[in-house]
């Protein structure tokens, strides 16, 4: 009997502290300035994400990780009610959609009538160009006999109303000639690959933003291992099925960033990954420089292309790894480069 009259007074006591934290956190929010609640929610996201991690490998019961995905939901709607109130808009909806997740956009691939897989893609403008970014293994895989022959991706067609949205259907050969390009380098063939986006194969409404070289340059700020990046794409084909955009995964550098791992042009990051996300973006927020072009506060660092495993490891007694490959994002200035 007494060990249940202190599991009582002490849940009773759990419940003042969370109603004492419900009542501070709003209280911080709105006494932040403007400036800091970018970083206070990139933050708040990245640190829930490692206590999921935590949590998902712990001996805990489904009750506990429901609680914690409910306050997680909690809190973020707290933070996005203060950003909103701040910048005088309606705190049901955000004010502003990152940029960002307009650069990127779901791919389907096709082989006649027949829908093939899901992955993800990101725009890239070149001067008047336009093109769409995506893995190699996207467009042709032959170790797995994967062959398209067309791919449809999504665009929004108006600049506020993120629900007007279409598909778009875009060929990958002409006349038996691939249309997108690849590239190699002195480690063998790069797993990226661009294909050019004509301005008549879009809807004249058109509402997409688009990296560009400008994304590329370091800007005198030192890319380091460790270092908090995004990968926005499609995993397993999950996005807002409402608004159409793409979700971010939190991710970290986890190689020597410049240096070529295993001798390819590539590097790895630590992150949860899932089929749907190769092509996806990695991506990092800039910390000094944020006068670059939309999505302005980003620095565009790689393609995402697989996850990366051990063939020797035990699956009774080893996790998987947790890492992935992504390839330099500089291939894009070959890539893209006239011919």
């Amino acid at each position: 009997m007494k060990n249940l009259q202190e599991a009582s007074e002490r849940i009773c006591e759990l419940k003042g502290s969370l109603v004492a934290l419900d009542a501070l956190l709003p209280a911080l929010v709105e006494a932040l300035p403007s400036s800091a609640h970018a970083r206070l929610m990139e933050s708040f996201e990245a640190r829930a994400e490692a206590a999921r991690t935590v949590l998902l490998h712990a001996d805990i019961s489904d009750l506990v990780l429901a609680a914690f995905e409910r306050d997680v939901a909690r809190n973020r709607l707290v933070l996005q009610h203060g950003a909103a109130l701040r910048q005088g808009g309606d705190p049901e909806r955000p004010a502003t959609v990152d940029p960002l997740l307009r650069t990127t956009t779901r791919i389907t691939t096709h082989a006649g009538t027949r829908v093939l897989t899901s992955a993800s893609g990101f725009y890239f403008r070149r001067a008047e160009r336009l093109f769409l970014v995506t893995n190699r293994h996207v467009f042709a895989d032959a170790a797995s006999a994967h062959a398209p022959d067309r791919i449809e991706i999504g665009v929004h067609t108006d600049p506020d109303d993120l629900t007007r949205h279409t598909r778009v259907s875009l060929p990958l050969y002409e006349n038996g000639l691939a249309l997108w390009r690849t590239a190699t380098d002195s480690g063998g063939e790069v797993d990226v690959a661009v294909i050019a986006i004509e301005p008549e194969q879009l809807p004249p409404e058109a509402a997409l933003e688009a990296f560009d070289e400008t994304h590329l340059e370091p800007r005198g700020e030192v890319v380091a291992i460790g270092d908090a990046l995004g990968i926005v794409g499609f995993p397993l084909g999950f996005h807002d099925t409402m608004h159409h955009l793409a979700v971010a995964r939190n991710a970290s550098i986890a190689s020597a960033y410049g240096v070529r791992f295993q001798q390819q042009g590539c590097f790895l990051t630590d992150a949860r990954t899932h089929r749907g996300s190769s092509g996806a973006p990695v991506v990092r927020r800039r910390m000094l420089d944020t006068s670059g072009g939309p999505p302005r506060a980003w620095q565009l660092i790689g393609v995402h292309s697989t996850r990366m495993d051990m063939r020797t490891r035990d699956l009774a007694q080893d996790e998987s790894l947790g890492l992935n490959l992504a390839w330099y994002a500089d291939i894009l200035k070959t890539l893209t480069t006239p011919a």
